[in-house]
């Protein structure tokens, strides 16, 4: 039922399908709302929601490579599959037939269905946690849209299960109307969810992760009062533990942790493949093979002050080949699992992904009040001299480029940098003044819309203005 689904909506919205097919697909529409009838229904489909995450959230997924690949942190040494698509992240020379951008517009919309029919029906619904659990729901469709409209601008924005007839008319919303979308969402959740440490399950969305995404929303949004008001609620509520525990594999879920996708190492579980992946290409020493994704750039080794602790946390300086040969490669090690057992030649780790945690609210405070003493906590973890003290570097003399530095070192890799550079408005300076030495413009700074998304629907579909 649930695959027929999601068949049902990929197909509807994004790939086009047989006469047949859309003949019966009103029938697995009215199956599917039958189906969620209890409030044990509704959580059941909610472990639907959460396991979307592991696609939408991977290491071969949107976030990763538009806010690190297209970044001055990362470049791509994979050798498989279509290479020329994982280039035009790297050095932006994107097209309109990127299989990848593709595939990455259609798990969205597929996760977002999935809430959206657990939305609309636990609506229908009476039980006492029903606002929690839709308030649930309405946090990943937050964090779902707010990914598309910084990467794509304008996106069809969907917010109930749509009949045949409406989603081959559903066109491009503006994207103010869809910031608007999310901030209802993320207030919602914020009034509903319970605080994290009365939340359903270890790695369910919470009051204080609804709250800190909602401070980022607003930050980019431009709105610095209102981030500031919002991520106030979240300060003073978590701690900072030291940065080698954030990536221990017995201290997942931490005092600093605000949003983790939950894994379980071993071939039978959920496990995740970030190590896999972010090892070196074909390497068969560190891993059992390596993907080659997210390699280190020098802008990234060399941004870390002498000192920095989280350097040789985060990054591995090369290794050694079973012929006793040295390979000059910088890596990320943030997810490393040694122990972990081979499916395939990758890695079955046991390794979660944080999606928000607390040094990100500090740094967004600081962003948004100019305060630095948001900034200085962050140092004082890992005891650099504090920023307006003598000792701290020179070249970031402005609160702003102070900001930029201490967020590249204490996310890198975490999939934040591109993201973070465009909304400060610094993408094009740095990724021009970095090695990859890359011109663009600011209509470049968007992805394409698929060229298939745009073919099944050309009057109702529009292209974003560097790819016409």
């Amino acid at each position: 039922m649930k695959k027929i689904y999601i068949i049902l909506f990929c197909n509807l919205f994004l790939l086009g399908c047989s006469s047949d097919f859309l003949d019966k697909a009103p029938i697995s529409n009215a199956n599917e709302a039958e189906f969620y009838k209890s409030q044990k229904d509704i959580e059941t489909a909610m472990w639907s929601a959460y396991n979307s995450l592991y696609t939408l959230y991977g290491p071969e997924s949107l976030p990763s490579f538009y806010g690190e690949l297209m970044s001055d942190n990362a470049y791509s040494d994979n050798a498989a599959g279509r290479i020329q698509d994982y280039e035009s992240f790297e050095l932006h020379t994107m097209t309109i037939d990127n299989e990848l951008v593709f595939n990455f517009w259609n798990n969205y919309y597929k996760a977002i269905y999935v809430v959206n029919n657990i939305i609309a029906s636990a609506e229908k619904l009476d039980f006492a946690s029903r606002d929690a659990l839709i308030g649930e729901a309405k946090f990943l469709r937050a964090l779902y849209y707010f990914d598309m409209v910084r990467a794509w601008g304008d996106v069809p924005l969907v917010t109930t299960p749509l009949s045949i007839a409406n989603a081959y008319a559903q066109g491009r919303t503006p994207k103010e109307q869809v910031y608007a979308q999310i901030v209802a969402d993320l207030d919602f959740a914020a009034a509903k969810l319970p605080v994290k440490t009365s939340q359903r399950f270890v790695g369910a969305a919470s009051q204080e992760a609804a709250n800190t995404l909602l401070g980022k929303v607003y930050l980019t949004m431009g709105n610095k009062p209102k981030a500031a008001e919002t991520l106030l609620k979240v300060y003073g509520k978590f701690t900072l533990v030291p940065y080698a525990d954030l990536w221990n594999l017995t201290k997942k879920n931490g005092a600093s942790s605000i949003f983790e996708i939950q894994y379980k190492g071993g071939v039978s579980s959920p496990y995740s493949l970030y190590w896999a992946m972010f090892s070196p290409v074909d390497n068969r020493v560190v891993t059992a093979w390596g993907g080659g994704f997210n390699q280190i750039t020098d802008d990234l080794w060399n941004a870390y002050e002498t000192g920095d602790p989280r350097r040789d946390i985060s990054i591995q300086n090369g290794y050694t080949t079973a012929n006793n040969s040295f390979v000059d490669v910088k890596f990320p090690i943030k997810w490393k699992d040694a122990a972990a057992p081979v499916a395939g030649l990758r890695e079955a780790s046991n390794n979660n992904f944080i999606v928000l945690r607390y040094a990100d609210v500090l740094l967004m405070l600081t962003e948004a009040t100019s305060d630095p003493k948001y900034l200085n906590e962050v140092r004082a973890r890992v005891n650099l001299p504090l920023y307006g003290s003598v000792g701290y570097p020179a070249q970031y003399n402005t609160i702003e480029l102070a900001l930029e530095h201490e967020r590249q070192v204490e996310f890198a890799c975490e999939f934040h940098r591109w993201f973070d550079l465009i909304r400060t408005g610094r993408a094009i300076t740095v990724i021009k003044n970095s090695d990859k030495n890359i011109t663009i413009t600011e209509e470049e700074l968007l992805l394409p819309i698929p060229f298939l998304v745009i073919n099944q629907n050309p009057d109702v579909i529009s292209q974003n203005e560097a790819y016409k």
